[in-house]
């Protein structure tokens, strides 16, 4: 059961990164419905949940396929693991819009470090 609280309190996380990036980055956007059953938040939280499924089931392929470069770039190839990631959530999610590259790059920054702080602060519990 607490892997499962841990699960619902890493998305809420992450929705809340994702409302950041999209005051932060202007090339990032979510568009919020605001007559969904959670409104605007509801949204942030299913783009979050999908970010979190991307993550889980093709995040670790591409790094298995990618860890040459990985490890020729010394780790920073990630970036462009997470940049990818983040676009096909995009593509995934019609609410979800990502304008091009390095913003895809400066999101999957800022979501990896949320999502490693959010790992640490929950793993000690």
């Amino acid at each position: 059961m607490a892997t499962v609280i841990r699960f619902a309190l890493k998305v809420v996380v992450m929705a809340l990164a994702f409302y950041g990036l999209t005051r932060l980055l202007p090339g990032i956007d979510i568009e919020g419905n605001e007559n969904g059953a959670l409104g605007v938040s509801g949204t942030f939280l299913w783009v979050a949940l999908v970010f979190a499924v991307v993550n889980a089931i093709v995040g670790p392929v591409l790094r298995f396929l990618s860890f040459p470069a990985i490890l020729l770039s010394l780790g920073l190839f990630l970036l462009i693991v997470n940049a990818a990631l983040l676009g096909l959530t995009a593509a995934l999610s019609d609410r979800l819009s990502v304008d091009g590259f390095g913003t895809a790059v400066l999101g999957g920054l800022v979501l990896a470090v949320v999502g490693w702080v959010a790992d640490q602060v929950l793993d000690r519990g």
